[in-house]
């Protein structure tokens, strides 16, 4: 298996909408200027639509980013449009948070939704 392919799975619940989330405290990429390393959490949360991501691919898939070098926004797009290939969920969410570099710290939040879905309305529970 190539190392940045992303595998699915049939979704087991197709009926119903329902949100995965994922964090990924480990990614890393090279700054495209200095070729330092940048740090990010990754922040995935999607409702699938037939499919769902292979957990060990997605990592792989994380993991092939390392020696890139890309600038925070670019990368962050690039694992969603790569994610809405691969998976075509009705929604997904991408949040890269970065750690700090210069004393910034960036967060790009990144969103795709499917044509005609909208999100039910949210529950409100008793206090």
């Amino acid at each position: 298996m190539d190392k940045s392919t992303l595998e699915t799975f049939p979704n087991p619940a197709p009926a119903r909408d329902y949100t995965l989330r994922m964090t990924l405290p480990e990614f890393t990429c090279l700054c495209p200027r200095t070729g330092q390393p940048d740090f990010a959490t990754l922040e995935l949360e999607y409702v699938p639509e037939a499919l769902c991501v292979e957990l060990k691919s997605l990592k792989l898939y994380i993991w092939s980013f390392r020696d890139r070098g890309a600038f925070h926004e670019a990368i962050t797009n690039e694992i969603l449009d790569d994610l809405v290939a691969a998976l075509a969920p009705r929604f997904i969410r991408v949040t890269a948070k970065f750690n700090v570099r210069g004393g910034i710290y960036t967060t790009i939040i990144a969103e795709h939704r499917a044509a005609g879905w909208s999100a039910p309305p949210a529950v409100q529970t008793p206090p």
